[in-house]
């Protein structure tokens, strides 16, 4: 009985939010941004989750022109599509309406293929492949014992030893990308102007100041206190209400 009212709830849940869904695109297609909003927002409330709702919310905030929000809520999709090219466009465009203008540290060639390699995929999606792969291997690794013939015995045999070399190869991506993707703890600055300090309290001497939109990421923590790094390598210790960490799903 219980598993059926979970069931019941699930069903009215997903079908109230695509309705609020729904009714967030055409406030968006008729230019009432906030309202696009407020009903995206329930969706969130709701529980429900996705690329398509974070890009949504993105490009609803860049029309209110409210900068941390829309940046906040493109980083969260290309979270979960870190290869979308549509959500990357419109995060520059937010981007470019910073007033931080920061200069990246310079990339070894070594440290940038090794980036993109593990990068290309999420580590989930990295799992799935391995699951795949998986599967080749043992269906092609059947064949070589059905076979009769010693030529097919052995190209279904080279072929399946090539498959298991590729499910290992997946799962230490995974493993790689998940390493990096739990070390790694972005934020955004929400506050309009943040003095980063060089200790944590407000006594201390200012490292530098921040503005709305963005990205720092966040090293350690202490009391009301967030050690941050930003893209040129500089720290210092920023209030923790001055900005909103990416990865709270």
């Amino acid at each position: 009985m219980c598993y059926i009212l979970v069931f019941v709830f699930a069903t009215m849940t997903f079908g109230q939010s695509e309705t609020l869904f729904d009714q967030a695109t055409e406030a968006y297609n008729a230019g009432e941004y906030q309202r696009a909003v407020d009903n995206y927002l329930e969706i969130l409330d709701n529980g429900q989750h996705s690329a398509e709702l974070y890009y949504n919310l993105g490009n609803s905030y860049y029309k209110l022109n409210e900068i941390a929000p829309s940046i906040y809520y493109y980083e969260k999709a290309l979270l979960l599509k870190p290869n979308d090219s549509e959500i990357k466009s419109n995060l520059a465009y937010a981007q470019n309406m910073t007033l931080d203008a920061i200069e990246k540290l310079p990339e070894t060639g070594l440290s940038k293929i090794y980036g993109n390699i593990i990068g290309f995929l999420s580590f989930d999606q990295w799992s799935y492949l391995a699951i795949v792969f998986m599967i080749l291997f043992v269906l092609f690794y059947i064949a070589f014992y059905s076979f009769q013939y010693s030529s097919k015995k052995r190209v279904s045999f080279v072929t399946s030893v090539i498959f298991m070399l590729l499910t290992v190869i997946s799962l230490v991506f995974a493993f790689l990308q998940y390493s990096k993707f739990t070390a790694d703890q972005p934020a955004i600055v929400f506050a309009q102007e943040s003095s980063v300090k060089s200790e944590p309290n407000q006594r201390s001497q200012e490292a530098f100041a921040l503005h709305e939109g963005t990205k720092v990421h966040v090293l350690d923590g202490l009391n009301e206190w967030k050690k941050i790094k930003i893209a040129d390598g500089s720290t210092g210790w920023i209030p923790e209400e001055d900005i909103k960490m990416l990865k709270d799903f």
